[in-house]
């Protein structure tokens, strides 16, 4: 019944147009947040059925991407709240031995782990500043939070990330920003 002139389907295609498009970026996202493809696989699923429930209302909203961004970063927050989610049983990650022959994925891995021990909200910051590279005030906007706010969880998770890192040149410096 979905005819090129039911307003229905055309809702419907531009949904599944959306998602081809962004799916793909917002499970990286989701990923760096939560730091388990699984879990990131589960909260763009939970985001893009939020989507999906609001599509009729937004889908010709002009700032489609930063509605998904925040519906994505609302949903990882509230799946940090769960109780179940809150036990922790391995705090520490256990040290992990570097060698001169992994090079990239292992910089990588080293990474990914300094950054999931980060809190909940200096992570998205730094997911959205430097992976998703954007300004303050659209990483304030996206959070629900002042740009000085952004300002100083930028600073401490990575102030955090070079303690936990020590000599590895994989945090940027404020000279590289």
């Amino acid at each position: 019944m979905g005819t090129a002139k039911d307003p229905a389907a055309a809702r419907d295609q531009g949904f599944r147009d959306f998602y081809l498009a962004r799916g793909t970026r917002l499970r990286a996202t989701a990923y760096l947040l939560c730091g388990d493809w699984h879990l990131a696989e589960d909260l763009v699923q939970a985001a893009f059925t939020k989507l999906y429930l609001a599509w009729p209302r937004i889908y010709r909203y002009e700032h489609l991407d930063q509605y998904a961004h925040r519906t994505l970063l609302n949903t990882f927050f509230s799946e940090r709240r769960r109780a179940w989610r809150r036990e922790d049983p391995v705090r520490e990650l256990p040290a992990t031995p570097t060698t001169a022959t992994g090079g990239d994925t292992e910089d990588r891995l080293v990474l990914l782990g300094a950054l999931a021990g980060l809190p909940d909200r200096q992570r998205a910051t730094l997911v959205l500043r430097f992976f998703e590279d954007m300004s303050v005030e659209q990483t304030a906007d996206l959070l629900g939070i002042s740009p000085g706010a952004v300002k100083t969880h930028t600073s401490r998770a990575l102030a955090a990330l070079r303690t936990r890192l020590g000599s590895l040149a994989l945090v940027p410096t404020e000279e590289s920003r």
